[in-house]
């Protein structure tokens, strides 16, 4: 896992711009358009004019969640409509589950889901495709336990109620905790969960231990709570999980300017953490409703990647060479029974991810 949390300097690695591969199971259709996207960007060509004259749709819809990372900093501040230049229509979601659930009804054009349920999204076939890791798990994803329960470690979970979202990366990482430690998840009491909910039932006392994240991780340990596993510490034992943004198919290959401008935005703000935290604390302070001192703490506990080191060796990769992040999430695409096979099209998009935060070698995109 990466050791980027909090403001370092962005990867200054070289990475030149590659022509979009068509990979097996996408179309020469498909392939032409990212080739497209990247002549726009690398040639400056105007939106406007030529074949990239497009209409804009009259708004965009983006699921997002309570999550302190960049994609909160261009949203309080206003930077998707300002470069976007369309009508934002913000849905909140307390998991990727939910996301997913709209995706599947077409009520978001993108959104943010974590590692595991984009995992099973792919697997069952929803149409959409990858383009940014937000951030990947650190600190941010614990297992907190109520204190005097007598929960010191992991093997102490057995016959204890344990609440966590399904499907979700917390989901995961609890279960491959259980594998880890060699305890039989028959033997514990699991018990499906969303955050809020999880809060009010550990506030009633129902609760003898959950696996979530920021910010219901920390009203959970101030009431009476403490934390004995955390996602990084699972990362290191091979359960690497994160937050990644996923867009429709249909409207990326309809609208692929957009597609474009919605991943600088990102870039951007990941570059504003990485050079001025406290501005960009302000603002999920802000958006949060909480304290900047807060907003600072739980942006922290994130491993952020910048744009151009997200297509480095360890995590998205090239087409040429997939990276270790993206090697990760296709396996549990695989892992899951349904319609993705060896030799099918990746969980991740790189082409898309590569023309809208790495135009160049000498481009400022971090």
């Amino acid at each position: 896992m990466a050791e980027h949390i909090g403001p370092v300097p962005a990867g200054r690695g070289s990475l030149a711009v590659t022509q979009a591969h068509t990979m097996e199971g996408t179309s020469m259709g498909r392939s032409r358009w990212l080739i497209g996207m990247a002549i726009v960007v690398l040639g400056g060509v105007a939106l406007a004019s030529g074949l990239w004259a497009q209409a804009k749709p009259e708004q965009v819809t983006i699921g997002y969640q309570v999550i302190p990372n960049a994609e909160i900093v261009g949203k309080q501040l206003g930077w998707f409509e300002k470069e976007m230049g369309v009508k934002i229509s913000w849905k909140q979601f307390d998991s990727g589950r939910d996301v997913n659930t709209a995706i599947a009804s077409g009520g978001l054009d993108m959104g943010l889901v974590g590692t595991s349920p984009a995992a099973a999204g792919i697997a069952r076939g929803l149409p959409y495709e990858v383009v940014w890791i937000h951030d990947l798990e650190g600190e941010n994803e614990s297992l907190v336990v109520k204190k005097g329960k007598g929960i010191k470690a992991v093997g102490d979970l057995v016959g204890k109620k344990v609440a966590t979202p399904f499907g979700s990366t917390t989901h995961y990482s609890l279960l491959g905790a259980l594998k880890v430690f060699k305890v039989e998840p028959a033997k514990v009491k699991i018990l499906d969960m969303q955050p809020p909910d999880m809060l009010a039932a550990w506030q009633r006392g129902d609760l003898d231990a959950g696996y979530v994240w920021e910010p219901t991780l920390k009203k959970m340990v101030d009431a009476d709570g403490e934390i004995v596993l955390t996602s990084r510490q699972m990362a290191e034992k091979g359960y690497l999980t994160g937050d990644v943004a996923v867009v429709r198919k249909a409207f990326a290959e309809k609208y692929p300017d957009l597609v474009v401008k919605y991943l600088q935005v990102q870039a951007k703000g990941v570059e504003l953490w990485m050079k001025n935290p406290k501005d960009a604390a302000a603002a999920v302070a802000k958006a949060f409703s909480i304290s900047p001192e807060e907003a600072e703490r739980e942006m922290r506990t994130l491993v952020w990647v910048a744009g151009r080191e997200q297509l480095s060796d360890p995590y998205l990769g090239t087409s040429a060479k997939r990276g270790k992040f993206a090697k990760v999430e296709d396996d549990q695409v695989r892992a899951r029974p349904g319609r993705l096979r060896e030799g099918d099209q990746s969980l991740v998009s790189r082409e898309s991810h590569q023309v809208g935060v790495c135009p160049s070698k000498s481009g400022a995109t971090p």
